[in-house]
C-alpha cells in the first residue's frame, strides 16, 4: 500500500505542482508584453494571459491532492514526525499561501487591468513583483522536492 500511496503522490506532484510552476513563470513576460502593446495589437499575449491563469487556478487545485497523498504516504511510512517532513510541510504550505494569497490574485488584477482598461491604470501593475513572488514559489517547490529525494536522517530505506 506504501508503494501504491507513493506513487500517486508523485504522480499527484507531477501533474499537478509541474504545470503551476511553468504557467506562473510564463505569465510576468506575457504581461510586460501586453503592457508595452499597443491597445489592440496584442491580443494574442492577451488570450496567452488568460490561459495562463487558468492553468495556475485550476491546476493549484488539483494540487491539493499532493498534500492528501503525502500524508498518506507518510502515515504509511510512520514519518509524519521526522524533521525532513515537517520542514516539507512547512515549505509547501508557504509555496502554497504564496500562491493562493499573493500570485493568483495578482494574475486576476493583471487580466483585469489588460482587459478593461478604465478599471484601474496599467501603472498599478508590477510584472517584475509578480516574477519575484513566482521565483520564491519555484524555490520553495524546488526545495521540497529535494528534501522528499534526500530524506536528510531518515531510516525508512523506501
Amino acid at each position: 500500500m506504501t508503494k501504491l500511496l507513493l506513487s500517486l503522490h508523485v504522480l499527484a506532484a507531477l501533474v499537478a505542482i509541474g504545470p503551476v510552476t511553468v504557467a506562473a513563470s510564463m505569465f510576468p513576460a506575457t504581461l510586460r508584453r501586453v503592457l508595452g502593446a499597443d491597445a489592440d495589437a496584442d491580443a494574442d499575449a492577451r488570450t496567452t494571459l488568460r490561459t495562463l491563469h487558468r492553468i495556475c487556478r485550476v491546476y493549484a487545485g488539483i494540487g491539493i491532492a499532493v498534500p492528501l497523498f503525502g500524508f498518506a504516504t507518510a502515515g504509511s511510512l510512520g514519518v509524519l514526525g521526522d524533521a525532513w517532513l515537517v520542514t516539507s510541510i512547512l515549505l509547501t504550505a508557504a509555496a502554497a499561501g504564496i500562491l493562493a494569497l499573493l500570485i493568483l490574485p495578482a494574475q486576476d488584477r493583471a487580466l483585469t487591468v489588460t482587459t478593461e482598461p478604465s478599471v484601474a491604470s496599467p501603472t498599478s501593475l508590477n510584472p517584475a513583483r509578480l516574477a519575484m513572488l513566482t521565483g520564491i514559489f519555484n524555490l520553495l517547490w524546488a526545495a521540497v522536492t529535494v528534501l522528499m529525494i534526500i530524506r536528510p536522517g531518515s531510516t525508512t530505506g523506501a
